[in-house]
């Protein structure tokens, strides 16, 4: 069984094969050079849809062709395991300064809903999702 190329070698050598430099495929494909160093470098192991897209577009493929390079993060994190919990009662108690994600590391956007419950009670429920991963907490 043959190992699967990485996201960042396949990006690297189908900009090559273009005859592209970075700031080229940056530019071809309307994303910041930053981004196509990152990904290059192997930092950026999930791409969000509209990055792809565009990365698609410069390097002349469809979004399928480079998603199936992806590594896509370990969801099967339950609903109320030690982490989550963690983070709920850090997001209830505001304090939400270094709030990371616990499948990739990335910064955490959270929020406070306010529900109420069939007797009219208000319910505060924590949320949070990842900057950069699926992740997410929804209460």
């Amino acid at each position: 069984m043959t190992q699967q190329k990485a996201l960042a070698q396949f990006v690297s050598e189908t900009r090559e094969k273009l005859g592209l430099s970075q700031t080229g495929l940056a530019k071809k494909s309307a994303l910041p050079l930053k981004m196509i160093e990152d990904i290059e470098s192997g930092q950026e192991l999930f791409l969000a849809s509209t990055i792809r897209q565009k990365l698609a577009n410069g390097l002349k493929l469809k979004p399928a062709d480079i998603k199936q390079y992806e590594k896509h993060p370990d969801l099967s994190l339950l609903p109320d395991n030690e982490i989550t919990l963690f983070i709920k009662n850090q997001i209830l108690a505001h304090d939400i300064e270094n709030l990371e994600c616990p499948v990739c590391g990335s910064k955490l956007i959270t929020r406070i809903a306010k529900m109420y419950d069939l007797e009219d009670n208000l319910v505060l429920v924590p949320k949070a999702r990842c900057t950069k991963c699926p992740f997410q907490i929804k209460g």
